[in-house]
């Protein structure tokens, strides 16, 4: 099955599917510790992958163009908040498309969702953690569309809700749309609080964001307050200008080895060895990727590159990731065969693929960077780096290098570090 621009244009946001969890870990209890809070994380089998080894070529529709949708959202939002043009924003390519430590879930390597608990008395709900974008919406007790199943969040239930007398609008592919109202409430992750929370009551629901596609209640971004839609504090910026957390960091380990975690307000769980490199443009999580390798060797210069767990591929521009598979003997694109933006690369030979950030290289275990076989006996399998034509200025790194480090999210500092896993 081949994947016209036209269809992957037109696929909904967080493509997934329902299917049993696994635990990677059996203490999904909240660990403090002396410099912040670690939370167990839970992750699926593999989306992309069938149990026949083979990709799922229909959980793999439209990944690549939901992820730069996010961006350009996130750069239309730069410029209202700011009155500058985000030094990456693409422009007019997607404007005329209108594309749209707490227990955490890994639904199938999509998308990293937990529980918090809003307004007072406080209810709990699920939410995706997003490092690709700033804002907490839920739905609200008159969303009718696509918001079956999920929990509604009642501002008339909560005696700390405002309205803030302002609505919101997210716009995605298909036409469909998450927007709703703005109110501020308290917001609580294991403990850390957050009074007079910016956050969104959805009045309606993207198809995307159905609960067989999008399992958690709603999504809470972790970018900077340049990116909101409501441009207001993110709930992390918020917990640290109330001086709720330790530091003014937070840390990913997304591993199934040694079992996934997010610390808050602390980056002990990376240990000492954190190479940090600084966030140039304050917005997203972005900042400069030095080189990329292939096999030990270098096949690209530096590159801006926005670290979003949000995403699951790393994104690159066509230009470079072709030159970059043209380094990798019997790597072929796969345009035709798999999808836009795609390439094999042999399954026996699947090369290491490092990215270099702050001087040092981080290398992308060759089973993460697998996808799975094209087809059945097919000696070629699809590489989770992939390519988009609207990707000119700036790569995506998402959860597929981020699988195989320690991220640090330095807030305080902004900055962004690594550390090999142990």
């Amino acid at each position: 099955m081949y994947f016209s621009l036209a269809i992957v244009i037109a696929a909904l946001p967080f493509l997934v599917s329902a299917s049993p969890l696994r635990s990677v870990s059996s203490d999904a209890s909240r660990q403090s510790t002396s410099s912040g809070t670690k939370i167990s994380i839970y992750r699926r089998d593999d989306f992309f992958t069938g149990g026949d080894g083979l990709i799922n070529k229909d959980a793999m529709q439209g990944q690549i163009e939901d992820s730069m949708a996010k961006m350009q959202r996130g750069f239309e939002a730069f410029q209202r908040n700011t009155g500058k043009r985000h030094p990456s924003d693409m422009g007019n390519l997607l404007h005329a498309r209108k594309i749209g430590h707490d227990s955490l879930t890994d639904f199938s390597n999509v998308l990293w969702y937990g529980t918090i608990q809003v307004g007072t008395p406080p209810q709990n709900y699920t939410v995706d953690f997003d490092t690709g974008s700033s804002d907490l919406f839920l739905p609200g007790p008159t969303c009718n569309t696509n918001c079956a199943g999920h929990k509604a969040y009642n501002p008339s239930r909560s005696s700390t809700s405002k309205d803030a007398h302002r609505t919101f609008q997210l716009s995605y592919g298909d036409g469909s749309s998450v927007q709703g109202e703005q109110y501020s409430d308290s917001v609580i992750i294991q403990g850390l609080a957050s009074k007079n929370q910016r956050l969104g009551a959805a009045t309606q629901y993207s198809t995307g964001f159905s609960k067989s596609r999008f399992p958690p209640d709603g999504l809470l971004g972790l970018a900077f307050q340049e990116i909101s839609e409501y441009n207001a504090p993110p709930v992390f910026a918020s917990f640290v200008q109330q001086a709720q957390t330790t530091q003014a960091v937070f840390t990913f380990r997304l591993t199934s080895s040694q079992g996934s975690e997010l610390e808050l307000g602390s980056s002990s769980m990376a240990g000492n060895a954190v190479t940090y490199t600084p966030v140039t443009q304050q917005g997203y999580w972005q900042v400069n990727m030095q080189s990329v390798l292939a096999n030990g060797k270098k096949a690209l210069g530096q590159i801006s590159a926005i670290i979003d767990s949000g995403t699951t591929y790393i994104i690159g521009d066509d230009a470079n990731v072709r030159k970059l598979y043209a380094s990798v003997p019997g790597a072929k694109d796969a345009s035709m065969t798999v999808g836009q933006g795609y390439y094999t690369v042999p399954c026996n030979a699947v090369p290491t693929i490092s990215l270099t950030f702050g001087g040092k290289s981080f290398a992308i275990s060759p089973s993460i960077l697998n996808l799975g076989r094209v087809s059945s006996g097919s000696n070629d399998c699809v590489a989770a780096l992939v390519s988009s034509g609207i990707a000119t200025d700036f790569w995506i790194v998402g959860d597929i290098f981020m699988r195989n480090v320690n991220t640090v999210f330095d807030y305080g500092n902004k900055r962004v570090g690594f550390s090999p896993l142990k």
